[in-house]
C-alpha cells in the first residue's frame, strides 16, 4: 500500500473519480505523498482497526491525515468519524471531512464528532489543486504532530 515508514494520506473514498483528481492534483503540485485509498466506511473501520491492533496512532504505519468523504456505501462518513474518535489514539489522527454536502447539519454533526477539518470538493480542477496544495502544505508540513502514544 505505502513504502514502510513513509508520510501517507488514507483517503476514505467511494467515488473513484475524486480518489484520481486528488492524486492528480497532488502529482500536479508536485507533492509526491502516498495515497492509499479505501472505498467504503465498513472497509475503512477494518483497516483502522488492524492498524490500531498493530501499532499505536502516531507511528509511521499510520497516516499523517484522513481525508474523509461522507456519503459512502456500508457506513458513512460520520460513523467512521464517529468510531475512530471511541478508539485508543484515534483522537490523535487528524481527519478532514472532503465531501460535497454544504449540509449545516453534516458540518454540525463532524465537528461534534471531533473532526479537524471540514472542507467541500470544489466544481474545477485548479480549485481542487489549491485545495489540496493549501491542505497538503498545512497538515503534512506546518502542523505539529505528538509523538507515538506510549513515545517519550
Amino acid at each position: 500500500m505505502t513504502d514502510k515508514g513513509k508520510p501517507f494520506v488514507l483517503m476514505i473514498e467511494d467515488d473513484p473519480n475524486d480518489a484520481a483528481l486528488f492524486r492528480r492534483a497532488l502529482r500536479k503540485s508536485n507533492l509526491p505523498t502516498p495515497v492509499t485509498v479505501i472505498d467504503d466506511g465498513e472497509a475503512a473501520v477494518r483497516w483502522l482497526r488492524e492498524k490500531a491492533e498493530a501499532s499505536p496512532a502516531g507511528d509511521p504505519e499510520w497516516p499523517r491525515i484522513i481525508v474523509l468523504d461522507l456519503k459512502m456505501p456500508r457506513r458513512s462518513g460520520l460513523e467512521v468519524l464517529e468510531w475512530l474518535r471511541t478508539q485508543p489514539g484515534g483522537r490523535r489522527v487528524p481527519v478532514v471531512v472532503f465531501t460535497s454536502s454544504r449540509e449545516s447539519r453534516d458540518i454540525a454533526r463532524a465537528y461534534a464528532l471531533g473532526v479537524n477539518s471540514y472542507l467541500v470538493k470544489p466544481v474545477s480542477f485548479d480549485a481542487w489543486k489549491e485545495m489540496i496544495r493549501t491542505m497538503h502544505h498545512y497538515w503534512m508540513d506546518l502542523n505539529e504532530r505528538p509523538e507515538p502514544a506510549g513515545g517519550g
